[in-house]
């Protein structure tokens, strides 16, 4: 069975101590949120992958020191073949979080109808898959650590 080889991005915006994450409502292949996503293209480093599927998604530019990469991957299977990539059965991915200085996003139609900047407790609620859910706890636990460090 083959994979596709995938980034998340868990992107969040941070104002002193309130920390806000993106979600996106996915309209392609199935219905609900998540955050941006997306294949790490031929020749392509992952890190790479992740600053174009965000820019893609939702139009923001994300510095290269905006990027942490987490120790946190899996796959999953898709619930049905997909039309625009029949030779995959399912998807890899691997985590990382994206800071943004801004909240201004123009998403991109083609798979999202909407978005939401979230706590996280709100972000949790609405997002669909447990990987994703995972994932969020991961980065938002770093993320208070971080924040506690600082207020030390």
């Amino acid at each position: 069975m083959k994979y596709r080889k995938a980034v998340f991005a868990l992107v969040y915006f941070q104002n002193k101590d309130k920390i806000e994450y993106l979600i996106l409502k996915r309209k392609l292949h199935w219905r609900g949120w998540e955050f941006p996503k997306g294949a790490i293209e031929k020749f392509e480093t992952k890190k790479g992958a992740v600053k174009r599927e965000v820019f893609e998604e939702t139009g923001l530019r994300v510095g290269r020191k905006d990027v942490k990469r987490f120790d946190f991957s899996g796959k999953y299977l898709y619930e049905k073949v997909l039309q625009d990539r029949p030779e995959f059965r399912g998807q890899t991915f691997f985590l990382y979080s994206v800071k943004v200085s801004g909240k201004g996003i123009k998403i991109s139609r083609e798979e999202h109808s909407d978005y939401k900047w979230a706590s996280f407790d709100k972000a949790l609620r609405m997002l669909k898959w447990p990987n994703q859910k995972k994932s969020l706890k991961m980065v938002n636990a770093w993320l208070t650590h971080e924040l506690q460090k600082k207020s030390s």
